[in-house]
């Protein structure tokens, strides 16, 4: 029943009034990690660990001192964050088998409020995609996949071999974190956003997710992709799960320069009643060409209740959208190819036997070690910071990076609090239909309505919002003031409330497991 419940008002309760132990709630989660194992979530499941975390919690709430709301409380990690006596493998033949000395500050600030670390979960290579689709663990299943929600609205194959390929993807590159939280195998997920990584797959699996502003939460032990827009994202199952998240890990950090200096204050989301000092923004460059009119309808509707709410709802001009996806696309491949440059097999992760020269054994470790995308995404970076390139490509794209960052501040100084927007053009792909394009034009396609924030450094949130046609989840985006993630969760807690989403019922497919299990959405609060 505790995994039913929500994190600050019931899971916290119920472990404090000893309804349910730490370690029961532990080894629940782990039995549905070993049923849902066909959903390829996680990379690596932490059992001895996990256990040994929870009985610690245990003994806390017998002696009546827990740790606060997260205390016993099961999470899990994406891929991409140092976890000390955990491998981190980025999900590449570069790090397979490589164990961190230390932990990552997020997931270390987690550990010292008493979370219960789970284990660590799939990704596409070194966070590089749109479909935790291209990982050297294999891709991640979309919880929706075995739904009754999509079982019913899906046309029955008449071979098994279609039926076993009739799954969709969970979107990425977060996906594994994002597939975790919706198939109720964890409370919270940690993701990363870049480009969208975090608010992408929880659109795609029924989740919230949620990017916070550049600078809030450290990134410190993050294995980075873009340093000047990866942020850690937080993937829960409501609103109210974010801001305890939130409050948990947001803060200075010295070991991350670039975080906030001043002391961040957790907050508990009040329950908006009245609505009619909002102001709702809708930005008319985001309807991308490829949306689909499913979602178009369903974003104009959630205007309207907005605006039968009494809420100011306004059209708004973000002219220099069109460029963003290209700007983002030179500004990724720059710093990727800055960073992957410390994988050279002399100080860790893998290394080729080629022993002719030190160039060789540079060349074929990484040739070994990287995939197709990682290659492609350095080569094409290298070739935007060529001497005779960096002007007219690199620069370039910094000075059109202001002017989108600009456009954001216009909006919000004109009056708008939050921006309305599509998380995604459409509902999740049938993998088979994914892949068919490469994972370049993929992203392209995919990160579209996402990754101007990060560029602009602002916060954004996915709020799952509807069921498609197809009986798979729809979600919407709101984008926020720098550093005002208080009255962005707020305004979205408030359309979470009005939307009512609803919960999956979890139907696990007879070849995978013969029990048939529904269960309720969960949070923590």
């Amino acid at each position: 029943a505790a995994l039913k419940d929500g994190l600050r008002s019931q899971v916290s309760a119920a472990l404090k009034e000893g309804r349910v132990t730490p370690t029961e709630l532990c080894q629940r989660c782990l039995a549905l990690i070993k049923s849902t194992k066909f959903l390829n979530a996680y990379i690596t499941v932490a059992e001895e660990t996990a256990l040994k975390q929870a009985e610690e919690a245990e003994e806390r709430y017998k002696r009546g001192q827990p740790l606060g709301i997260l205390d016993g409380v099961p999470i899990a990690v994406k891929d991409n964050f140092n976890t000390a006596g955990i491998e981190t493998t980025c999900a590449s033949n570069m790090l397979k088998g490589y164990i961190s000395p230390y932990n990552a500050t997020v997931v270390q600030k987690l550990l010292d409020q008493g979370a219960v670390l789970l284990g660590k979960t799939n990704l596409d290579e070194f966070a590089m995609g749109s479909g935790s689709t291209d990982g050297i663990f294999g891709p991640v299943r979309n919880p929706w996949s075995y739904s009754k929600q999509y079982k019913e609205k899906s046309v029955p194959k008449s071979h098994s071999e279609d039926e076993e390929s009739d799954w969709v993807i969970t979107g990425g590159s977060s996906g594994g974190s994002a597939a975790a939280v919706s198939s109720f195998t964890c409370f919270a997920a940690l993701g990363s956003d870049t480009g969208g990584s975090t608010r992408n797959p929880a659109a795609h699996c029924g989740v919230v997710g949620l990017k916070p502003t550049y600078g809030l939460i450290s990134r410190h032990g993050l294995i980075p992709l873009v340093n000047s827009m990866d942020v850690p994202g937080i993937l829960t199952r409501c609103v109210d799960d974010a801001a305890v998240l939130l409050g948990s890990l947001a803060g200075h950090d010295p070991k991350d320069s670039t975080t906030i200096q001043d002391d961040f204050k957790p907050f508990e989301l009040p329950n908006l009643t009245d609505v009619s000092k909002l102001s709702i923004g809708i930005p008319k460059e985001y309807r991308a060409p490829g949306l689909s009119s499913e979602i178009l309808a369903l974003w104009s509707k959630a205007a309207d209740l907005f605006k039968n709410a009494g809420a100011k709802v306004v059209e708004v001009s973000l002219p220099h959208t069109r460029y963003s996806i290209v700007c983002y696309h030179v500004l990724c491949t720059a710093e990727v190819a800055s960073n992957m440059a410390r994988f050279d097999g002399l100080e860790y992760g893998h290394r080729s036997d080629m022993k002719e020269s030190t160039e060789s054994m540079y060349s074929a470790t990484r040739r070994e070690g990287f995939n197709d995308v990682v290659r492609g995404r350095i080569l094409s970076g290298n070739y935007f910071l060529l001497k005779q390139n960096y002007e007219k490509y690199f620069v370039k794209a910094q000075k059109v990076r202001r002017l989108i960052a600009n456009d954001f501040v216009k909006v919000f100084r004109s009056g708008v609090d939050v921006l309305l927007t599509p998380t995604t053009l459409s509902d999740a792909a049938p993998y088979t239909e994914f892949i068919q394009e490469d994972n370049r034009t993929r992203s392209a396609q995919d990160d579209i309505l996402t990754q101007a924030a990060n560029m602009a450094g602002l916060p954004a949130i996915n709020v799952p919002t509807a069921l498609s046609e197809r009986g798979l989840p729809v979600g919407l985006q709101f984008i926020g003031r720098s550093f005002q993630e208080k009255q962005l969760l707020t305004v979205a807690k408030w359309f979470e409330k009005q939307v009512q989403f609803p919960m999956i019922q979890l139907e696990e497919v007879k070849r995978h497991d013969s029990g048939v299990f529904q269960h309720q959405k969960s949070s923590f609060s």
